[in-house]
Order: structure tokens, then C-alpha cells, then sequence
């Protein structure tokens, strides 16, 4: 167990081996919490908006391939715009 020291404006220095064990390296984010009367610091990655929303429509289904060549993109893409034509002419009051 490491003991460290809170010192002048509440400033604590994490030990490199226990930096190495979670692999935080100079300028990385820390989230902190307290969970039961303790502080947990779990480091933390920052993902652009765009790219978290496009690995969610991802997780979801909502997404077309992965294609072998770029013919099969273009069909795919083809055949997804005439469905959605067809689904707007279906629908009433437009």
C-alpha cells in the first residue's frame, strides 16, 4: 500500500508505479468520485461528439457494410435512397 501526502492547495502526486500499473501517462484525464467515503480517480479518454454518436449508431445497427469494393458501397447506397423515397411518398400530408 502506498501512503501519500496532501500538501499545500490540496495538491496529492500519485507515485509512478502506481501511474505505470494503470498506465496514465502526462496529460491524461482523470474522472474523480467519491464512493463510499473514499476518492477514486479512473482515467478517462475524450471522444469527440461525432465520433461518439457515430460508435453508438454503430452499437445500434444503424450503419450499412462493411463492402468489399466501392461499387457495393455505391449500390448499397442507391438502393437505401430509392427506399427512402418510396417511404416518404407512403406517408400522409406530404
Amino acid at each position: 500500500m502506498t501512503v501519500v501526502a496532501v500538501k499545500e492547495r490540496f495538491h496529492v502526486q500519485i507515485p509512478k508505479s502506481l501511474l505505470r500499473q494503470v498506465k496514465v501517462r502526462v496529460g491524461d484525464l482523470l474522472e474523480g468520485r467519491v464512493e463510499r467515503g473514499k476518492i477514486t480517480f479512473t482515467p478517462k479518454s475524450v471522444v469527440d461528439r461525432a465520433i461518439d454518436e457515430a460508435l453508438e449508431d454503430i452499437k445500434q445497427g444503424r450503419v450499412y457494410g462493411p463492402f468489399a469494393t466501392h461499387e457495393e458501397m455505391v449500390t448499397s447506397l442507391h438502393r437505401n435512397a430509392a427506399e427512402l423515397r418510396k417511404k416518404r411518398r407512403r406517408q400522409p400530408g406530404r
